[in-house]
């Protein structure tokens, strides 16, 4: 593949998820993949289009980052990774070819400086401890906070936030020639770990969603993934004014139906009496009927009687997250 090409995928189908979810199991991730940026450009690029500091982005340590239209609106959600002087980032696959192609037009003021994709690398979602540990000859000693990352022969292993209910997730980026043996761990769906991603609050734009949301909208600077204090980038005037303005009246929220007639498509309204309050995000379909999502709701209706659109007698219960979003609890900003 040529540094012009993008890689060409459907939007992923998703079967229903497991309920009770796995303790254990292995996944591979066809919903996303990895782009290679190299070239003496490459720090410089990326910084000027990242809500990431790239001085953060080191051995051991891949952050999250996005990456937003100039009025703020995030079209990426991805994770960075270094590998030598190159940085690999992870894209939604629906998603992959306009990121590139948006991308491309400000890496042309960076000579020498390409972005590829890369079809010879896989990612696999590892849930629980069991197939991490079994990659590491320390146990997980050194992979304790999201983002924290252990170099393998070949690959890299990534801790992932937890879900909610504390069940440990890994990533593993790792070219399709790697030895890597993971036969002991059970085969889960993609379901699975679309389920675990609501489970941890990590959310994941589509078609139908991208350019619809500051990134703290979608909780992102509680997933590390916007840095207040770097320099210039591009959405960056917006993202820090509402960061210290106090001006977020939205973000991400999880909830449970214990019978959907259906599992809503992002984009969906969530309605509160006659009036949208929201989107769903994401969502998956449990094997026992029931559902789960996340949604973009107003902080003001969050607590209220709310449904999915289509879907009047199937009440939106409220589910904790995995970490604090300070902002819609008391008021407090955090500055980092």
């Amino acid at each position: 593949m040529t540094g012009t090409e993008t890689p060409v995928s459907a939007p992923p189908v998703y079967t229903s998820a497991e309920f009770p979810p796995p303790a254990s199991g292995r996944i591979l991730l066809t919903n996303r993949v990895l782009v290679r940026i190299s070239g003496a450009g490459t720090d410089k690029f990326l910084q000027g289009q990242l809500s990431q500091n790239l001085d953060d982005v080191k051995t051991g340590a891949s952050p999250r980052a996005a990456g937003a239209t100039p009025k703020g609106r995030a079209y990426c959600l991805t994770r960075l990774v270094r590998d030598g002087d190159d940085v690999l980032m992870t894209l939604s696959s629906e998603l992959a070819d306009p990121i590139m192609t948006h991308l491309r037009k400000y890496m042309m003021l960076f000579r020498g400086t390409s972005m590829t994709a890369q079809p010879g690398w896989t990612i696999i979602g590892l849930l629980g401890d069991d197939a991490a540990s079994s990659l590491t000859e320390d146990g997980l000693n050194s992979l304790v906070s999201p983002g924290d990352t252990l170099a393998l022969d070949p690959g890299f292993l990534i801790r992932a936030e937890n879900t909610a209910e504390g069940l440990s997730r890994f990533e593993l980026w790792q070219p399709d020639a790697g030895d890597l043996v993971l036969d002991s761990i059970p085969v889960k769906t993609l379901a699975d770990w679309q389920a675990s991603e609501i489970a941890a609050g990590v959310a994941m734009l589509s078609t139908a969603t991208s350019e619809s949301y500051v990134p703290q909208m979608l909780n992102w600077q509680h997933l590390g993934g916007v840095h207040f204090k770097k320099g210039c980038y591009t959405g960056q005037e917006v993202i820090a004014r509402m960061h210290f303005l106090g001006q977020l009246k939205k973000s991400l929220f999880r909830f449970h139906i214990s019978k959907a007639d259906s599992v809503p498509t992002p984009g969906t309204p969530i309605i509160a009496g006659e009036r949208s309050v929201g989107e769903v995000v994401n969502a998956v379909g449990f094997n026992d009927g029931s559902c789960q999502l996340l949604a973009v709701v107003r902080h003001d209706a969050a607590n209220g009687k709310l449904v999915a659109k289509g879907q009047p007698d199937a009440p939106l219960q409220l589910q904790p997250l995995p970490y604090s979003v300070t902002e819609r609890e008391d008021g407090t900003i955090a500055d980092t």
